[in-house]
């Protein structure tokens, strides 16, 4: 039901191109627009609700109030919507909310000898920028082809200035060594070089460069470097092999298309360098309240915000308003011509096609994976007996080592998949044994004590552990007086020496454990949930443990009592800062010399070197 005050005000807006924000009952905005039409958007809202579907409406349950900025344009509305999600962060956004944070690589040639870096945004820098890469998975891997190719330093600036000796990735032949070596800058300049075409998609010039360099240490009977330069261009020429020529006019350009259908969508990216296609990426979203031909140029805007090499054209399969002003725009970034066309025939309709068909397949792909995720949800409701929809399945683990450094961990699943949003961690205090009880009861009364409107009640508590730790667990939800508002189940491992095939599910009241032969996806949706709680324990616990025994590392250097102890850790607020940072700067604080400073660092180096 839309308040009568946001109808009447509906009424006073203009037919004028603009901006609109929902606001909910205390003033957040929550959902940001852009219309040609401000009034005709908002009908559509307020007025024609008959074609909504469940997010509209739960979007417009919630709206209590709205605004509307008007522009001169369509194109000052396009910026404005940008800039106004990303200072509001509405919930009901999507598209630049997540397309702000792409990972791109760093390569700063104004240093003697740069290292290549993983960062999120673009300064203004003067350094070459490449990316953006759609997942941290696919920029980690980009980046561990290159350091293995050209052996690029991995350390940081502050280790390499004041490293003495070589580094273990020298041993084992993943870096030249150049903080203990005799590399000259030029020398390592022109690998890093070399790795720049190899990032640009310039493969065939890194082989024509390698050849003629490997042919001139040869001649000068430098044959160890020649060895090494035949290794990398084999390993160029490998990788290159599998690169296939999508372009015969062997330009750069990017080929976008998507794909949508049930409230998803897909924009795949094929970048083509020098003709060769480099890279295929998918990005996908939820619709949200927007039509896919309105995420397009969202899409765009953001991704070309955030990219370090543009290319000279940029294919689309779909046409978008505006298309002159985002060529200017890339134009003006790139320093040169950037053309936008939606091609009808030819090749080029051909490769647009191309990237449609790929989008369509990564759709495809997660919309049954959603199916099955969704179907394993039914099943597990029907196994369980359950009288609702177990939407929402929390588990927790407690981790610890010989009683030390007690926490535990909670995850989220939610429609069947991981809820980040939704983990939390608990650092279990006052007590220096093993006790699972004990922890489960501090855990659980620390969760289930906030109001559930603060932090709603889960469909489904899974116990790691048999009818003895699921027992455990509904005393303490007794004694908490909440044993009723959800289900508990336990889930304890196979015992394959007596030849059991499934691990075994309890349930309260029943002493058997239940029979999930017919119902295998419900089974292991539940070892997920249980696999992921113990990952996110373990991890937190580890690094509560490093943590500790770091802070007590500084105990062990000669010089640093506990006054130069407490300086170091106040003014740096952690060991990785203290790491991260140059002697002069650990010299400069109260009561330390400049000596002390470089045994501590050297220090430092030593134990990072043994974590590797």
């Amino acid at each position: 039901m839309i308040p009568d005050p946001v109808l009447e005000k509906y009424r006073q807006t203009p037919h004028a191109p603009g901006v609109y924000l929902m606001k909910d009952a205390g003033g957040k905005t929550i959902y940001v627009g852009k219309a040609k039409d401000l009034k005709k958007r908002l009908s559509s809202y307020f007025i024609k609700k008959d074609h909504h579907d469940g997010k509209t409406l739960a979007l417009l349950e919630m709206i209590r109030d709205f605004e509307v900025i008007i522009t001169s344009s369509g194109h000052e509305a396009f910026i404005l919507e940008s800039n106004l999600i990303k200072e509001y962060d509405p919930k009901y956004n999507v598209i630049l909310k997540d397309g702000k944070n792409y990972p791109l690589l760093r390569i700063d040639m104004n240093d003697d000898y740069p290292s290549i870096m993983r960062v999120r945004t673009i300064k203004k820098d003067n350094a070459l920028y490449f990316g953006p890469y759609s997942s941290s998975l696919s920029v980690n891997r980009t980046l561990t082809q290159i350091q293995r190719l050209f052996r690029l330093r991995k350390c940081k600036n502050t280790q390499f200035k004041n490293r003495s000796r070589p580094c273990l990735n020298y041993q084992i032949k993943a870096c030249l060594g150049l903080c203990c070596n005799k590399v000259s800058s030029e020398e390592y300049k022109r690998q890093v070089q070399d790795a720049i075409l190899f990032l640009k998609g310039r493969s065939k010039e890194v082989i024509d460069i390698l050849k003629a360099r490997m042919t001139a240490y040869a001649e000068s009977q430098e044959y160890e470097k020649a060895a090494q330069v035949r290794d990398t261009l084999s390993a160029v020429s490998r990788i290159m092999e599998k690169q296939v020529v999508v372009s015969p006019d062997m330009k750069d350009r990017d080929i976008i298309a998507f794909a949508s259908d049930r409230g998803s969508m897909v924009i795949t990216v094929m970048m083509v360098r020098s003709g060769y296609l480099i890279d295929t990426a998918h990005y996908p979203f939820d619709l949200g309240f927007k039509e896919p031909e309105e995420m397009l140029p969202a899409f765009l805007h953001d991704y070309y915000e955030n990219l370090g090499l543009l290319p000279s054209s940029i294919l689309l399969s779909r046409e978008i308003e505006n298309r002159a002003f985002f060529e200017d725009r890339l134009s003006e970034k790139k320093q040169g011509r950037v053309s936008i066309h939606v091609p009808a025939r030819g090749e080029k309709k051909r490769l647009v096609d191309m990237a449609g068909i790929n989008a369509s397949q990564e759709l495809e792909k997660r919309l049954l994976r959603e199916d099955e995720e969704r179907a394993a949800v039914f099943m597990l409701k029907d196994l369980l007996s359950m009288d609702r929809l177990p939407e929402r399945i929390e588990c927790f683990d407690n981790s610890n080592l010989s009683g030390q450094d007690p926490v535990s961990a909670m995850v989220v699943f939610k429609d069947g998949r991981p809820y980040k949003e939704g983990y939390r961690k608990f650092i279990i205090r006052d007590m220096d044994t093993p006790d699972d009880y004990a922890a489960m009861f501090k855990v659980l009364s620390r969760r289930f004590s906030k109001e559930p409107s603060k932090m709603q009640f889960p469909d489904l508590l899974l116990v790691d552990g048999g009818k003895g730790q699921l027992g455990m667990a509904l005393a303490v939800l007794k004694d908490l007086e909440i044993e009723d508002r959800f289900m508990t189940a336990g889930l304890a491992k196979k015992d394959e020496a007596k030849g059991e095939a499934y691990d075994k599910i309890y349930i309260p009241g029943r002493s058997n454990p239940l029979n999930t032969s017919n119902a295998v996806k419900a089974l292991y949706l539940l070892q997920r949930v249980r696999d992921e709680a113990h990952r996110f324990a373990i991890t937190f616990q580890r690094n509560r443990r490093e943590k500790r025994a770091g802070l007590s590392f500084l105990d062990d250097i000669p010089g640093i009592g506990p006054k130069k102890k407490k300086a170091l850790l106040m003014h740096f607020k952690g060991l990785s800062a203290i790491k991260a940072a140059s002697v002069e700067e650990i010299a400069a604080l109260p009561g330390m010399t400049q000596r002390l400073a470089e045994k501590l660092v050297q220090a430092l180096q030593d134990i990072t070197e043994l974590n590797i």
